[in-house]
């Protein structure tokens, strides 16, 4: 009879064993460190949210959050690393609008499928400031589109570079606006800024976080905000969404993906986690004074925004006449 029970409570045990199995990925990740990828360089505001959200990440889920900058061919470098990584939940992208989205409009032959990503989940959006210096014979959005229409090919704008959200974003001013402006890139605020104060240029769409303190000290003018939303940050800006046209939102963003394949109780514990310390105030007024706005949401929103960017991205590259390398 102890035999028999022994051979009962073995067989009862194996069948058990799948289902310790299956709820294993997720109850025991993280084990180790986990490893997030930033696509641009170090001190980027990428690279900085990322760095803020992993330390909340490993202070809730109790193993580090490691973060690595792997720069290089507009984001593809390292959001190709992580698309070749194990799908084991220990490697991450910070993934945005060029990772995700615009990548697929630039390159020919790009190394990393954008669809080949699991989406974790939204984190954040950095609204952008659309500037002019103080020499400009306008101070007002409605004024400058004046000011276009009467002079157009006259007015230029300053972005991050093409095809970057900086870019898109006057591409989108332009359709809704009927304007004529000349597109000058440059490679970020460093050199952007200093041409606009010197007036080699006469518009730049910049981060909240680099163009808000030229505003506050005078030596700037802002415009508008890129976003629906008036910025939390500087909410005595209008958006130009409010003066006059509706629907005009565009930003940079941020979010959290993972290589194709990555258990999915791993990737809804992490969600759930990464909604809860947006939640906390010590994150939020990190990210608030980055000029961040945080997201959040869930994954089927996230695939949602992305369903409907993709679109709208290509219809900005198209009429802004990238042409892919």
């Amino acid at each position: 009879m102890k035999l028999s029970f022994l051979k009962n409570l073995a067989v009862a045990g194996a069948a058990l064993l799948p289902l310790a199995a299956g709820a294993q990925p997720a109850d025991a990740w993280p084990e180790r460190a986990v490893r997030i990828v930033v696509p641009f360089q170090a001190g980027s505001a990428t690279d900085l949210i990322t760095r803020q959200l992993g330390e909340a990440l490993g202070k809730e889920l109790g193993q580090p959050f490691i973060v690595e900058a792997r720069p290089g061919a507009g984001a593809a470098i390292g959001s190709t690393m992580v698309a070749r990584a194990e799908p084991d939940g220990y490697t991450l992208l910070m993934g945005g609008p060029a990772a995700v989205v615009t990548n697929r409009y630039l390159h020919k032959n790009l190394s990393y499928d954008p669809d080949a990503f699991e989406l974790v989940s939204m984190v954040a959006y950095t609204p952008n400031i659309l500037l002019t210096n103080t020499e400009q014979p306008f101070k007002t959005l409605p004024e400058m589109i004046a000011y276009a229409k009467a002079n157009p090919g006259k007015l230029t704008y300053a972005s991050f570079g093409p095809g970057t959200t900086s870019h898109l974003a006057g591409e989108m001013l332009r359709s809704v606006a009927g304007v004529d402006i000349l597109h000058i890139p440059y490679k970020g605020a460093g050199e952007a800024i200093p041409a606009l104060i010197s007036g080699q240029v006469t518009m730049y769409f910049d981060t909240i976080m680099t163009g808000l303190p030229h505003v506050q000290s005078g030596r700037l003018v802002a415009l508008g905000m890129s976003t629906a939303d008036r910025a939390a940050l500087a909410p005595q800006i209008p958006t130009i969404a409010e003066q006059g046209y509706a629907g005009y939102d565009i930003a940079p963003w941020y979010g959290v993906v993972a290589p194709q394949g990555t258990p999915e109780p791993i990737l809804e514990k992490l969600n759930q986690a990464i909604n809860k310390v947006l939640t906390t105030g010590e994150l939020r007024e990190k990210l608030a004074q980055a000029g961040a706005e945080p997201r959040g949401g869930s994954r089927q929103e996230f695939a949602e925004f992305i369903k409907a960017e993709i679109p709208r991205t290509k219809q900005l590259v198209e009429q802004a006449g990238l042409s892919i390398q």
